[in-house]
């Protein structure tokens, strides 16, 4: 039934009152099931926007990747407003690969790629919604390469949820991220590529991989480091960003919200 409980037993005449399982609210949504979760069980306060380019058709399904990152679920969504991580990580071409230790090489140094961004939360009723506007431009033997120009808008929806979406001169489409914690301090992300229906697949692929790349060399970090409840900020606009970010995901955590203890934070062990 709706609520959870068992309402019919073939073989029973009666269904005893403790044959119920927990219930969910739930939102069907671009074409996902969602379900909503809270420690304090309290209803629903939002509810997940629909896109619209998927619900009619322009932007179709075009592949997705799927990685499991070591690491607090807050560190992902907190990327969004580390805007200095941009240059350090992000900067060389994609064709450098993964590997942080290995992708400045001179072999690749005749390209690289730029960003500007900010990152700022939205006023009510959207306040559990923060957003992220970039652009994008590569730069290749000295001249701006435009097909690959791209203005980015990657909005945070709650903990868990990001639309990514991104126009260029050779297509526009958006990544649906999900982020979801499998164990402590084990988190499931999957990115669903919707890229335009009228042009070739092979397109979106490009864009499919170039994320994957990126992505993965943020998981490189992420995989190698702890997280800092009360981490040391500088003054400076890039931790600005970052301050404001953990102040806005803190709505996010209740009184009941799970907490994990297990480390020593001295040596008296």
């Amino acid at each position: 039934g709706s609520d959870g409980q068992c309402t019919k037993i073939p073989y029973s005449e009666k269904v005893p009152d403790i044959a119920k399982v927990k219930s969910y609210i739930s939102d069907e949504a671009n074409g996902y099931i969602y379900f909503w979760y809270h420690a304090e069980d309290s209803a629903p306060t939002w509810t997940v926007p629909r896109i619209e380019e998927i619900q009619s058709g322009d932007w179709v399904y075009r592949g997705r990747t799927e990685h499991y990152i070591n690491c607090h679920i807050e560190e992902v969504p907190e990327n969004g407003a580390d805007l200095q991580h941009l240059e350090c990580v992000h900067a060389p071409l994609i064709t450098s690969g993964i590997d942080l230790r290995n992708m400045w090489s001179a072999l690749w140094s005749f390209g690289s790629h730029s960003w500007t961004a900010n990152w700022e939360t939205n006023p009510p009723p959207n306040e559990h919604i923060g957003t992220l506007r970039l652009t994008h431009s590569m730069n290749l033997f000295g001249k701006a390469f435009r097909p690959v120009d791209m203005d980015v808008t990657a909005q945070q929806i709650g903990p868990g949820i990001v639309y990514l979406t991104f126009h260029s001169p050779i297509g526009s489409g958006t990544f649906v991220q999900h982020l979801v914690p499998t164990e402590p301090l084990v988190q499931k992300l999957v990115h669903n590529l919707y890229f335009q229906k009228n042009l070739p697949a092979f397109i979106g692929k490009f864009f499919l991989l170039g994320e994957a790349i990126q992505l993965e060399r943020d998981i490189m970090i992420w995989n190698n480091k702890r997280y800092e409840k009360k981490p040391l900020f500088v003054k400076s606009k890039e931790d600005s960003q970052v301050a404001k970010h953990r102040r806005w995901f803190s709505q996010f955590y209740s009184e009941n919200s799970p907490r994990l203890k297990f480390q020593r934070d001295t040596l008296e062990w």
